[in-house]
């Protein structure tokens, strides 16, 4: 559609919103909306610019029907989505309480599905939506969607909606462990939800516990380390186990309890499993990352991976030239496995390390050179 038609449709259809107008017209206009703005960029702007955003808030009052209510959450979710202008309107506008009103037990599966992914949209990359979500009770609004007997496609937007209030909120994280969150998205990890669930739920967990221990602690105590390890499988959904074994990376930075915890449940073997060759980039770097982490200055993990075939394992996907982002965290484990470790220093130079590490280190790419220069070190250092 031309430049010009574009906008006078979206005039015409935001115009098929106004009070007075059928809630059939209204429901067909959102509709359209939805559709004319979904991955179109200039669009969605034409829709702002033309009012839509605060007539499809106003759709939003109790008083309207359901399938009015779906449609137009379901446009506020298209038009929020990549538009940092949409998702300042739609909050100067009262949408989030309105949305946040729709999460309510009495409203139909599908409004709280558009509804919660609409929040989804609006917190992602947004300080302040984030906490006008917080401030407006939505925390406890989305946990209460992830309940047991909550179907699927309504708890797969709101532990997105989670993910991405967490991400970057130290208040955020705060509060949805203060609301007991953390066992809650812990058992969207057990079998019988769906691989999308899974990955949704690992990549919460890993927003909460990053860059705050007292989630760490509070996962790890819940059953997650386990849990997450019980996802990973190299015949499983390659985004459920990317999803999972970067948790498990954020779970156990600066954490012995954790780390042992992954040891404890039969992890090691299962993130070496990973790294094998014929598995996805993205897997074998959040594994390696993980290892990496798992590792950190803590000796039987150090051992464990070795006596595991670790070591090996590592080296091996540096000499296989993979991805530069896989080769820093290969490289990486190997630096924290020979930490002042005299058995995983000879073995490394034993599998080859010691040259794999110095190609690394004088190859043209920049990311893995640095963490090859720590581990070559660290070959160096006497015990």
């Amino acid at each position: 559609m031309a430049q010009g038609g574009a906008r006078r449709r979206a005039a015409a259809l935001v115009r098929l919103l106004a009070p007075g107008r059928s809630a059939a017209a209204q429901q067909e206009a959102a509709q359209a909306l939805a559709r004319l703005c979904c991955r179109n960029i200039g669009n969605k702007d034409y829709v702002r610019e033309c009012g839509g955003i605060a007539a499809l808030v106003r759709l939003l009052e109790p008083s309207g029907s359901a399938a009015v209510h779906e449609h137009a959450a379901a446009a506020l979710a298209n038009l929020c989505c990549a538009s940092m202008k949409n998702k300042d309107s739609v909050r100067e506008c009262g949408g989030i309480p309105a949305l946040l009103a729709l999460l309510a037990p009495g409203s139909s599966g599908a409004v709280q599905q558009v509804a919660a992914m609409a929040l989804a949209n609006l917190c992602c990359d947004s300080m302040k939506n984030h906490d006008s979500v917080r401030e407006c009770g939505g925390i406890p609004a989305l946990l209460g969607l992830l309940a047991p007997g909550s179907s699927g496609a309504v708890q797969q937007p709101a532990a997105m909606a989670l993910a991405n209030l967490s991400a970057g909120s130290g208040q955020n994280k705060d509060s949805v462990r203060e609301c007991g969150g953390a066992p809650v998205l812990i058992a969207l990890l057990a079998p019988g939800h769906s691989a999308t669930v899974h990955a949704i739920a690992a990549s919460a967990l890993r927003s909460l516990c990053r860059s705050n221990p007292q989630n760490r602690n509070s996962i790890g105590q819940c059953g997650g380390v386990a849990a997450l390890v019980g996802l990973l499988a190299p015949s499983g959904s390659a985004a459920v186990c990317e999803q999972a074994a970067t948790a498990l990376a954020s779970l156990c930075w600066d954490n012995v309890k954790n780390q042992d915890s992954v040891r404890e449940c039969g992890g090691v073997p299962v993130l070496l499993g990973l790294l094998a060759p014929g598995t996805g980039a993205a897997v074998q770097r959040y594994a390696a990352s993980a290892l990496a982490n798992v590792c950190c200055s803590n000796v039987q993990n150090q051992d464990c991976i070795r006596e595991c075939g670790g070591v090996s394992a590592l080296v091996g996907l540096l000499a296989r030239g993979v991805s530069p982002a896989v080769s820093k965290n290969a490289a990486t484990a190997l630096m924290n496995l020979c930490a002042r470790h005299a058995k995983n220093q000879v073995c490394v130079v034993e599998c080859g390390g010691r040259a794999a590490l110095i190609r690394l280190q004088t190859s043209s790419s920049s990311l893995g050179k640095e963490a090859a220069a720590k581990a070559l070190h660290n070959l160096r250092t006497e015990v």
